[in-house]
């Protein structure tokens, strides 16, 4: 029974964890740890009722041959039929339980909006058109579930035909069979057989398979249902022209048909071993950038080229970290999860996780992510992104728990990777700085261009730099190690020596003072600031 059910279970679960990064919603936690179990549970019980209903029914069989062969033309033929006739119906009743399901679901919408909002639409006056919004859910449930009953006779019709009819045959034709030679013994045997094994078999497929089998096909539709990534008439992948890590030609994206664009007619390519760097206010766009380039979201209208799956990588602002050793947590993206050691300390250690790794014990010490700062978090997620084999990494704002040094080093360490591609979403403005290129998102149009051309084109990019206005970066400070034994961030949280009134204000202290100057990207409003 495991080797049916538990590879059902696998892939259910491989679908909706692919379904929820493509279309993230609050049911995907739903759909992991109760439809997906129900489904398992369902199958295996349609599977005990198959199994039962196939050895009972030979065994009936075999018995009535025994009794007497003649007996099998009458039980045989309605068997069939009555079989058929259920199996006909199956899928159409599997569509009108979908229907019903759907139509059940908006009503359960409807009316949980409209409890909702009870205030809103009794200022508007809106009653009436609630209300006849409701009805139209109310009418279409009721349309849908006389549809189920209508067919669901056909259940009650085929079990007639398959498990009665026999019974009602033997008793008309026993004048026949006992003038043909059949004992009154074995009429009474063939009605023990059809009532006793054969009707209550045949009784358990049917209910079994119209009711909790026609339910199981609904769900396992909606659970492998493949997810909406992009436009109805979105083209087959196509990879960027060589020399190009990434092209997007007249992009336009919006969260839904109603919405405004977060992205209009965007133009964009990152040549190959390129470092670009994405800035602009908080909300303006950055990480849905991020999320098209890395092929999370597909364009409404326009085109991406991007490398294929296995040839980029994202990292997220919030690190993902499970329950298992630091070799596991750092290789699992590389081919066959493994990585030799040297391999793996040397990718620490460029990075600026060194010491991070020598503190948890090195790559067989078992990591329990409660108990690792958010700052360590990113770090484990930094180090497997530069061993991943994807020459395309996209940080978006992967660093922002790290201080100003251990988040320079980080970029420096992926720009230098062999034939390897950045872009990054800056959280601070200092990774501007050393971006090959900048992209700047004000909401209306986008300008690229270096750091100093930007200083002079672009007065939201100025407001933005702040401190670092001025057309050449700094030179860059000698880079400490990324964390400290003192402090697992690497950020000395002391009391801003600006914030005389407000003694409860923590930031950045000696190497990360930059980050009063810097800023936070994330904190600046429309215009760069509050």
């Amino acid at each position: 029974m495991a080797d049916l059910v538990e590879p059902l279970r696998d892939t259910l679960v491989r679908k909706v964890v692919t379904r929820g990064l493509y279309a993230p919603d609050g049911a995907a936690v739903s759909r992991l740890t109760h439809q997906v179990e129900i489904a398992r549970d369902t199958f295996a019980g349609l599977v005990l009722v198959s199994r039962s209903f196939v050895f009972v029914t030979a065994g009936a069989l075999v018995g009535l041959c025994s009794l007497a062969p003649v007996l099998l033309l009458l039980v045989v033929p309605p068997l069939v039929l009555g079989l058929a006739l259920f199996a006909g119906a199956l899928r159409p009743m599997a569509r009108r339980q979908e229907t019903f399901l759907a139509a059940d679901e908006a009503i359960a919408t409807e009316t949980g909006t409209a409890v909702g909002g009870l205030r809103d639409i009794t200022a508007a006056g809106a009653e009436r058109t609630v209300a006849a919004a409701a009805g139209e859910r109310f009418d279409a449930e009721l349309r849908a579930s006389r549809a189920l009953a209508r067919w669901s006779v056909s259940r009650v019709l085929a079990l007639g035909i398959s498990g009665r009819l026999p019974i009602v045959l033997l008793l008309l034709a026993a004048p026949w069979l006992l003038g043909r030679g059949v004992t009154p013994g074995a009429l009474v045997g063939a009605l023990a057989y059809l009532t006793q094994s054969l009707l209550p078999a045949l009784q358990s497929l049917m209910h079994g398979l119209g009711t909790a089998g026609t339910r199981l096909g609904v769900v396992l539709r909606r659970l492998t249902a493949e997810p909406a990534t992009g436009a109805a008439d979105a083209g087959p992948h196509r990879t960027p022209r060589d020399g190009y890590a990434v092209e997007l030609t007249g992009v336009t994206f919006a969260y839904g048909p109603h919405a405004d664009p977060v992205l209009r007619g965007l133009d964009l390519t990152v040549p190959a071993g390129g470092h670009l760097a994405v800035v602009g206010p908080s909300g303006i766009g950055k990480s849905t950038l991020a999320a098209l380039i890395a092929g999370m979201l597909e364009p409404g209208s326009g085109e991406v080229r991007r490398p294929a799956t296995a040839d980029r990588v994202l990292v997220p602002q919030e690190a993902y970290v499970f329950s298992g050793t630091v070799r596991e947590n750092l290789a699992y993206l590389c081919p066959g999860g493994r990585v030799p050691d040297a391999g793996l300390l040397a990718a620490a250690a460029e990075i600026g996780a060194g010491a991070l790794l020598a503190r948890l014990g090195g790559p067989d010490a078992t990591l329990a992510p409660a108990e690792l700062s958010a700052g360590e978090r990113q770090l484990l997620a930094l180090v497997r992104a530069y061993l991943a084999p994807a020459p395309l990494v996209v940080l978006d704002e992967a660093t922002c728990h790290l201080d100003p040094e251990a988040e320079a080093r980080a970029e420096r360490a992926f720009a230098a990777r062999p034939g390897g591609t950045l872009i990054v979403v800056a959280h601070r403005i200092s990774s501007a700085l050393r971006a090959d290129r900048v992209l700047v998102m004000d909401g209306t149009h986008v300008r690229t261009g270096r750091h100093g051309e930007l200083l002079r084109r672009s007065a939201l990019y100025r407001e933005l730099a702040g401190g670092w206005a001025h057309e050449e970066p700094p030179a860059a400070a000698p880079l400490q190690p990324a964390l400290a034994a003192r402090d697992a961030d690497g950020v000395d949280a002391v009391a801003g020596s600006r914030l005389a009134g407000d003694g409860g204000h923590v930031v950045a202290h000696g190497p990360g003072r930059q980050m009063q100057d810097a800023g936070d990207l994330g904190d600046r409003g429309a215009l760069g600031g509050q």
